[in-house]
């Protein structure tokens, strides 16, 4: 998916565009980080981003082609994003490259352990895996992520019934946590 980040973009920019802010507006929603136990630092917004992008991502998996290609021009938006981010954090032109190699593999993996407890429908194994990389110098302290593994269960749950239109004009909106 990364190698997408090269090619020349298709005439989707303003779709991809403003899909790619509902989807970092739904991740930056306050009640994820007051109530959720979502930390706000860097990289509790990485993680928690990346959990919005798998959910859209697994909506998008069953979507016509043009659905599809929107959701690899947001995965080659979002590593654009980092990109800059890293730079912005003050890392230089030689660390940047090493270090999008680690968010990119950290994101994968996130991928594959959620998708796992998603598919599974389970909370205890999603609450886990969320534990483990939200908090992951938290030892036995780290809050439990249960009600976080919730709410993107009940997400999930509630993308499948989104108009495969919705999808193909940028308008997949995530619920609201706390609702």
């Amino acid at each position: 998916m990364i190698f997408g980040l090269f090619k020349r973009k298709s005439g989707n920019t303003a779709i991809v565009e403003r899909q790619y802010a509902l989807l970092t507006a739904a991740a930056r929603q306050p009640y994820l980080y007051t109530d959720l136990d979502v930390p706000d630092t860097v990289m509790g917004r990485f993680e928690m981003l990346s959990a919005t992008l798998i959910l859209y991502f697994r909506r998008t998996r069953a979507s016509a082609r043009p659905g599809q290609e929107i959701a690899q021009e947001i995965i080659d938006a979002f590593f654009e994003d980092v990109d800059h981010s890293i730079r912005e954090l003050g890392v230089g032109d030689a660390g940047v490259p090493k270090k999008m190699k680690k968010l990119a593999g950290m994101y994968y993996g996130r991928l594959e352990s959620y998708a796992a407890a998603l598919e599974a429908r389970d909370v205890e194994a999603l609450a886990a895996a969320l534990r483990r990389n939200f908090h992951p110098d938290g030892g036995d302290a780290a809050p439990s992520m249960v009600a976080l593994a919730g709410y993107l269960l009940a997400v999930e749950a509630q993308l499948v019934d989104v108009a495969e239109d919705a999808v193909e004009i940028g308008q997949l909106h995530i619920p609201p946590a706390g609702a």
